[in-house]
């Protein structure tokens, strides 16, 4: 998504290489046009088509299993359609970086990928806000007020993500001043920083939230423990487990984006490109960890995959409707 992963600026070989009239045929099968592949481009266009079939799997399994409806699993499934976006987006970012070179292509390209992966880190914190109020408010959880909590997050995360996507497509883009050019060409070096603010804001909010699921976590642990007057194994067990488990998403989340986004801040456009693929790469990878951080592990969607693939349960096999703190 540098200049170098948008528009392949390697010189090509051009086929019509002038030659001697008697030896024009082994000329030109001697020089043959040499296209150059990045080979960073092509672990971004595995990945992206990694990402592409792990959330393909769960958007599909969600909308066709009448069960998964509760709001837990509409945040998922916006998750999982961002993450799908953001695979299709590297994939053709690809193809036409070296099919159909353009600059206006490239805006395409690159307003699609912002705008898909926004939505899949905007969805992350909707997934932990829903967390923590199903946690905070447990009574009061399923109902109607949730959902709609649920829907306006929904059109507030996609709404966002869309605008940020199309600002380059606007004209905040960098084609007809390089000297304005980010990390990330064609994006003006303004927007990147205004990307990489808006990363640290979520990671921030996400962090605190998490830290707050922790602490009620662990008071409900401790209240159990006092109403049946020891603190059991069990118990510390259960705890220990989903400590660790808020630890894991936060640190896959914090660990696949911080790099990229820091050097968001301080590079600059002059840099090597490698800087900016040994960045961005790891942070395709949150998207290729999310389907089974959130997805996989669920067992109303491992039931949805069997049913799916194998047909060995009936597909009027029942779901027990499960709060996002099961999961």
């Amino acid at each position: 998504m540098n200049e170098t992963l948008l528009v392949n600026e390697t010189a090509v070989p051009a086929p019509w290489i002038e030659a001697s009239d008697g030896n024009t045929s082994l000329e030109l099968s001697s020089k043959l046009v040499e296209f150059a592949i990045n080979p960073w481009d092509i672990m971004l266009c595995v990945s992206g088509t990694i990402i592409a079939c792990e959330n393909a799997i769960v958007v599909a399994i969600i909308i066709y299993t009448p069960a998964l409806r509760a709001p837990m699993f509409m945040l998922i499934g916006s998750l999982a359609t961002a993450d799908l976006l953001a695979g299709m987006g590297l994939i053709l970012n690809f193809v036409f970086q070296y099919l159909i070179p353009s600059e206006t292509i490239s805006l395409v390209t690159v307003g699609f990928l912002v705008a898909s992966f926004t939505a899949s880190i905007s969805s992350l914190l909707a997934i932990t806000v829903d967390r923590y109020l199903s946690l905070y408010n447990a009574l009061t959880y399923f109902s109607e007020r949730t959902m709609f909590c649920v829907h306006m997050m929904l059109v507030i995360t996609w709404g966002v993500s869309i605008c940020l996507g199309l600002l380059p497509i606007l004209g905040w883009n960098c084609l007809n001043d390089p000297s304005a050019c980010s990390i990330v060409k064609p994006l003006t070096r303004s927007n990147v920083t205004l990307l990489a603010i808006s990363f640290f804001v979520i990671f921030m909010v996400m962090l605190n939230l998490y830290f707050k699921i922790c602490k009620i976590v662990c008071r409900h642990a401790h209240q159990i423990a006092l109403q049946q007057h020891f603190f059991t194994t069990s118990h510390y067990v259960a705890t220990k487990k989903g400590v660790s488990t808020l630890a894991i998403i936060l640190g896959t989340f914090g660990a696949s984006w911080l790099p990229f986004a820091i050097y968001c801040l301080v590079g600059e456009h002059e840099y090597p490109s490698v800087y900016t693929y040994a960045t961005l790469l790891p942070a395709t990878y949150n998207s290729m960890i999310n389907p089974i951080i959130y997805a996989f592990r669920n067992q109303e969607i491992q039931r949805s995959i069997v049913v799916l693939f194998c047909g060995c349960f009936q597909t009027s096999v029942s779901y027990r409707s499960r709060s996002p703190s099961d999961v």
